[in-house]
Formats: C-alpha cells, structure tokens, sequence
C-alpha cells in the first residue's frame, strides 16, 4: 500500500498506473501533511512519495515529519519516503535526501526507476529490534566535509571575467585557465572568454586577464609592448608570495621556492628575482640545496601545496641551513589548510574519499594525498560521470570533498549520484567557518559596489 501526498489532483492519478506496476495495487491519497499523517495513523502504508513543498510543511521538515511517523509502525531510519521532483535545483535534491529519503522521483513518473530506488532499501527489521537514535553501522553514509570549494580567490577570478564579459562583451581574452577547473573554463568559454597560453595570441589593443595563479613581471612587460588593457585577476595570497620574492631577493638572499616546478603559479613566482630563486619539489633536492651564502637564505611556499609535505621540505631545509628564514605567515592559503584538515577530520571515518576536482588542479591533487597518507582510498573525479564501479565495492561510509576550484553544482550532483545508487544517507562535518572575501580588481570595483 502506498500514499501519495500532493496537491496537484493530476499529479496523483497519474501515479496510480506507476505505482501498480511497481508493486502498489492500492494507493491512498493526501493533499497536506495532517491528512498524510492521519493516513499513517490508521493505514498499513509501505511507500509514501511526496510533493516537495505542501501548504503546511515543506522541504526537510516534511520528509523528517512523514519518516517519523512511518518509524513509529517499525521502520528504519532510512523510511521509505520518495520526494516527487517536477525540476527541484540541485540544493534541494541533496536536502532532501539529507533529510532521509531514499531518493527522487522524477516527474512525470517511471515505474522503473521506482523501483530502482526501492532496491536500494532494505526491508524494514522488526520494531523490537530498532533503536531510532542509533544509526545503523550497514547502512550506506555519506560524509560531506567543509569546507570545500571555491576560495574567495577563486570566486574572484571567476566573476573578474564574468564583469569583464558584461562590461566589454566577448571575447574577453585570458591568459591560462582562470583557475584550474574544467567546469568553470567550459563555463566562460561559452559566455565568450577565450584562453590563451601566450600573450602573441591576443590582437594588440585588446582587453587580457591575468589568471588567479599569476604572471612574472616579464608578462606584465610583454603586455604593455603590446598595448594589451591588463586586468589581473591574480589570487592576493599569490601576490603576497610575489612581493615577499621581491623582499628576499632585495635583501640579497637565496630563494628555495617549495612547490612544482612546473605549475603556473611557481613559475609566475619565480620570475620575480629568477636569479635568486630556487625551487626545490622534495626533501631529498632540499637536502642537496646549494647557496652561495648559507647565512644568507630564505625560502617561500607554493600556495596549494599540502600542508605535510612543505613541513617536512622546510624541516630539510632548516636541517641544511639553520639560519633559514621564511614569511612571518604561511603561504600555504588559509582555503588550502581548511579543506585539508577537512580531509584530515573525516578520514578516520569513511572507507573511501572522493574529490572534486581537475587534474589539473595542485590543491585538489593535495587532498586526494592527505587522505592516503592517512590510509584512506582516495580518488579525483571531475564529475559524477568518472565513478568507477570498483571503488564503491566495499565502501559502506564514503567521505566526499572538493577543491578550492571545484562548483558546488559538481560536488551536488556527485552526492546525489552516490545517494541514489546506494540508498546512502548524508552527514556533513564542518571544521572551521570560511568568511573571507576579496574585492575585485579597479576596473570593476565600482560595479562591485
């Protein structure tokens, strides 16, 4: 027996039909959640799919008032409560299997994908074996961690060429991917922005951004031989590791520049004071570091590094030159340490760790390392689309995160995957509250204002 709860008279005849060849000979109807929860009262109902909003409850509330009184006859937490979905946003697809459904009908409806989600449930245990406050250890959970996704740098840069695109109009040229995520650069790409990786690919006269990795001065000088109007959308935490380049260099010391060698970001950085600057990648090139004045060194970090790996190259370094210096603050960016010890505060909790991201995305790559060197499974998707069947074998509790680069649309889309095919629930942990905000570059403060 199955109860429908919707307003709309059309939308339940129409799951008459559905529901028989899912099962559900008999359907009983409510327009609101006080008749729904008198049905449940009174009637043996197994299944309730529900309308999203109704005029006396809606959202997560609605679904946590139906899987309550359905749990009072000897269901498990994870009752079987369907949210009907004529178009719900993506925030709302999550909440509601957040909030305990078992999954989304889509509109108008599917027998076969009801009964889809019905496989993912298992039948109901006795209620002489329930304990309502407990979760049950099989369960499958889903553990979000947050912080994740975009950074106030990134936001940023994203909406620098978003206001360049309404101010100027296409094409916005850009110097390197805006920030290191498929999605945004596919995104802008198609509202007009064109990347480039060289400045001799823009006509002279016109309009360039500058990514939120940043550019050696010698971009800045080619732009201006060019007549190029430059906008630099350069992450300020970069900009500070420029400027402490400069010091360093100025006060005639050797560099060490902890980072890869070949990411953007290090070799903007190290095109401040290229004859002073170092960049070293690991332990062992830190312990064969060379200085032309040991007592005259310093060193600097890539900011996405992970926060293990540079402590371990900065104790190399100390170890070789004890009177080594480094910036008053870590250069590692505050986004990268909290998603990080996000990672970290999750990892003794799940089976496996999926995270958003590119590949190539340093901070994202970061992650999936924290979680490894902790003995956590872990693997970078771009998208729900690159699950693999195998890394789900097994994984009862799997932990997901995402980049500093990575759209929260993404990340969503990825849980709502997970929930549905594993008729998972959703827990998150927070472990620290993200406030930060940058102002945009000149050209467009004003707007911004």
């Amino acid at each position: 027996m199955a109860l429908v709860v919707s307003p709309e008279l059309g939308l339940r005849l129409s799951l008459r039909g559905v529901l028989a060849q899912a099962g559900f000979p008999v359907m009983l109807e409510a327009e609101d959640l006080a008749q729904a929860l008198m049905v449940l009262a009174q009637e043996p109902v197994e299944l309730v799919l529900t309308a999203w909003e109704l005029e006396d409850a809606s959202g997560g509330e609605l679904v946590r008032r139906l899987r309550e009184s359905l749990a009072e006859r000897g269901f498990s937490p994870r009752s079987p409560v369907v949210v009907l979905d004529p178009g719900l946003e993506q925030q709302s697809v999550v909440q509601a299997v957040k909030s305990g459904a078992i999954g989304r009908l889509a509109v108008p409806a599917d027998a076969a994908q009801l009964q889809g989600l019905l496989e993912n449930m298992e039948s109901p245990p006795p209620a002489s074996r329930q304990d309502p406050g407990a979760r049950d250890a099989t369960q499958p959970e889903i553990i979000l961690a947050r912080p994740r996704g975009f950074c106030a740098g990134v936001e940023r840069a994203i909406a620098t060429v978003e206001k360049a695109l309404e101010k100027y109009g296409p094409p916005v040229y850009v110097k390197h991917a805006i920030v290191h995520n498929r999605h945004v650069v596919e995104r802008l790409e198609q509202a007009g922005a064109v990347f480039v990786e060289e400045l001799a690919e823009i006509p002279a006269g016109s309009l360039v951004i500058f990514s939120a990795h940043g550019v050696s001065p010698q971009a800045h000088e080619e732009a201006r031989a060019r007549n190029l109007e430059v906008v630099d959308a350069t992450c300020p935490l970069v900009t500070k590791v420029h400027l402490e380049a400069r010091r360093f260099a100025a006060e005639k010391r050797t560099v060490f520049l902890i980072g890869h060698a070949s990411h953007v970001e290090v070799i903007g950085t190290r095109g401040e004071a290229p004859e002073s600057i170092r960049v070293i990648g690991n332990p062992t090139e830190a312990a064969g570091a060379e200085a032309p004045d040991p007592e005259k060194v310093a060193y600097l970090t890539q900011t996405t590094l992970s926060m293990d790996d540079s402590r371990e190259i900065v104790g190399a370094l100390q170890e070789r030159f004890p009177a080594l210096v480094g910036p008053a603050k870590s250069d590692i960016c505050y986004a990268t340490q909290n998603r990080q010890n996000a990672v970290r505060a999750i990892a003794g909790e799940v089976d496996l760790l999926l995270v958003v991201g590119s590949a190539n995305s340093s901070n994202s790559n970061r992650l999936v390392e924290v979680a490894r060197s902790r003995g956590v499974a872990a693997h970078l998707v771009d998208s729900a689309g690159q699950l693999r069947e195998e890394w789900l074998q097994g994984a009862n509790r799997i932990g997901v995160t995402a980049g500093a680069s990575a759209p929260e649309d993404v990340v969503l889309n990825l849980v709502e995957t997970l929930a549905s095919r594993l008729g998972a629930s959703i827990r998150e942990i927070e472990v620290a509250e993200e406030d930060v905000h940058f102002a945009l570059p000149p050209p467009f403060r004003e707007r911004e204002q």
